[in-house]
Order: structure tokens, then sequence, then C-alpha cells
């Protein structure tokens, strides 16, 4: 089974974090980083049932509470089990924690993939997002997530029209984080 977690503590109440949540897939989402990253889009408003995803990644909507909570199960790539979500916690009345879960297990190619392929841009994506969260909340972070140099690669690799411009400030030769991830 494989449990990966991306979260960020922010200095602003369960609102204003849990509604950057309901942005995802708007014209002006303030929570996924379409700057970088190919947009999230489905087939209608954010709703239990609605079918979508990003780039080669399909899921539909499971379990929604606006402010609060999204969850989506996979459908694509073939091999993917499991769901990835997005959770406002609050800490305090000016505190809150945005975390982003993934808890799937694989099968088959996707038993390579994800390690190797699917695992890095994960985390270079949901570090992306939780940056952009910071800045839509006025809360820039001290140290933005910089991109390693296999998700550079990657990155490059893709036709410009279908990927995102490096982050802000740049690129980094390694993963800039201090848990050492990536």
């Amino acid at each position: 089974m494989i449990r990966n977690e991306h979260q960020r503590h922010l200095s602003a109440p369960l609102a204003d974090v849990g509604g950057l949540i309901d942005t995802l897939a708007a014209p002006k989402d303030r929570l996924w980083p379409v700057e970088h990253w190919p947009a999230m889009r489905f087939d209608g408003p954010l709703a239990v049932g609605a079918r979508g995803g990003h780039g080669p990644i399909r899921y539909s909507i499971e379990d929604y509470r606006p402010g609060l909570s999204i969850r989506f199960r996979f459908e694509a790539p073939a091999g993917f089990h499991g769901f990835h979500e997005y959770v406002a916690v609050p800490l305090t009345d000016r505190e809150t924690v945005l975390r982003h879960s993934l808890v799937m297990r694989t099968t088959g190619a996707a038993r390579l993939s994800w390690p190797l392929l699917y695992r890095p841009l994960h985390d270079a994506l949901i570090e992306d997002s939780l940056d952009t969260a910071g800045r839509s909340l006025g809360l820039p972070p001290a140290r933005p997530y910089r991109w390693s140099r296999r998700v550079r690669a990657r990155q490059e690799a893709v036709p410009e029209r279908t990927r995102g411009r490096p982050p802000a400030g740049g690129y980094a030769a390694t993963a800039h984080r201090p848990d050492g991830v990536l």
C-alpha cells in the first residue's frame, strides 16, 4: 500500500484555507498550480460523481465537503487503485493545516511507473500546489519548493503546450525540502 502525504501549516482560518479547495478547476483556481502543470478539469462543477483529471491522470469525485475536503477516486492510469484528497484541518481559529494525501495500491506496470515516473512528478506538483495555496492567502512560502533535476528533465521533455513553466525563482539542482523527499 502506498501512502504519500504532503501538508502545509497556514496562518489562516479554516474558512479561508477550505475555500481554496472549492476553487479547484475553476477559472480562477487558487490551489492548483496551473502555471506549471496541466490544469485540473471536470465534466461539470465540483460534485460527487464529476469526472475529470489532469494530464494523463483521470479520476472521479468520490466525496466533497465544501470548504473542508475533496476526495478523488483514480480511474487512470491503469494499475492505480485508490484515491487522493485535499483536506483542511483547523488547528485554532487562525491556524489550519492543508493536507494532500494519496492512498493507493499499484498493479501491473504501475508498480514501476509510480516510483520511477509518477511519484517525483506528483511530489513536485503537490508541493507547488501548497506553495500556490500560501501565495493565494497572502502567505508566500519562505522557501518555495524547487524542482529536482529529475522533475526538471521530465518537464523539459514534455511539449510546451502540455506543461507548465518553471516555478518562480527557477530550478534547483536538487529538491529543496527539509525532510529530504525527492
